[in-house]
């Protein structure tokens, strides 16, 4: 009786927060001369519906960031003397498997991911997320988007290694795998449940970060989301670059380590970092196919 009464308690207080209508005056402390940078993100709520309108503003930065990364590395697949870089280029991504991979992901993107944004600010505020002045400083939201990378990272290794297991992987991330050669926007390529489950690690991380540790500040998202995405995109791109961070940033996975994951269909389940698959012994295919690969690279 007492858990439905409190179920029933958070369901009526998150139905009140999605129906918030933003106000200014609310949102800042008494006396408080708010910044050119705050007025702005402020009046986009004024009046608005709070909960729809940070939706909409962090569904715009998703798209804008995803198939912004991505464009580099499409512009690329043109230039003959890219393809060097290129980390299977024996295999060509034919236009049909281009466009239904296009397709797909603006379904997902549209009718998943879009109402789960509009679902995340009435959450965030339930679990005591800031949404008022001032804006938090840089070196804060710098550690806490390092933080949600570490989080984002473990859970994923474990969900992901979860996703290879038989019925989950036959009926769900196999959608995935049909990309044996994977390229940029093949990063959210996946089953609806794939795309809900694996993003709790990007959206519920902050969610507990902030419940367990300290607080965030709402904005703080729209820098972590992009930083996500800015990742995830590069581990999908299917090149090998001098300059990548992989090549110069310890522990960074990168393409190489993501891309074998697709080509071989094993090992290699954390998405940022690549201590988990050391620690656990997930790479060590990886670690004598990349010896092999580096050793051609040389002699070519």
């Amino acid at each position: 009786m007492a858990n439905a009464t409190l179920a029933s308690a958070l369901l009526e207080q998150f139905m009140a927060e999605m129906k918030t209508t933003g106000h200014m005056e609310h949102t800042l402390p008494k006396g408080y001369t708010p910044t050119w940078a705050e007025q702005q993100w402020f009046a986009l709520f004024e009046g608005r519906n709070e909960a729809v309108t940070f939706g909409i503003i962090a569904f715009v930065v998703h798209q804008a960031v995803y198939y912004g990364r991505y464009l580099p590395y499409l512009i690329c697949d043109y230039i003959p003397a890219m393809r060097k870089y290129k980390l299977q280029p024996d295999k060509e991504i034919s236009d049909e498997l281009w466009w239904k991979c296009l397709r797909s992901l603006l379904t997902s993107q549209i009718f998943v991911q879009l109402p789960m944004m509009m679902f995340f600010l009435p959450a965030a505020k339930m679990v005591g997320f800031e949404c008022g002045a001032p804006f938090p400083a840089w070196g804060r939201v710098a550690f806490q988007v390092a933080v949600f990378f570490v989080i984002e990272d473990f859970y994923h290794y474990w969900a992901h290694r979860l996703f290879h297991y038989g019925v989950f992987y036959k009926h769900i991330h196999k959608v995935h795998h049909e990309h044996t050669a994977p390229f940029g926007i093949v990063a959210e390529y996946a089953h609806p449940l794939e795309t809900a489950i694996l993003g709790q690690g990007t959206i519920a991380g902050p969610l507990l970060f902030n419940y367990f540790i300290e607080q965030v500040h709402i904005t703080t998202m729209l820098i972590w989301i992009p930083a996500r995405l800015w990742q995830t995109v590069e581990a999908h791109c299917g090149y090998d670059f001098p300059w990548a961070a992989s090549h110069w940033l310890p522990f960074w996975a990168g393409a190489p380590h993501h891309d074998y994951h697709h080509m071989a269909f094993v090992d290699n389940f954390a998405s940022t970092f690549s201590w988990w698959d050391r620690v656990f012994g997930t790479d060590r295919r990886f670690q004598a196919y990349e010896a092999r690969r580096q050793q051609k690279a040389k002699a070519d």
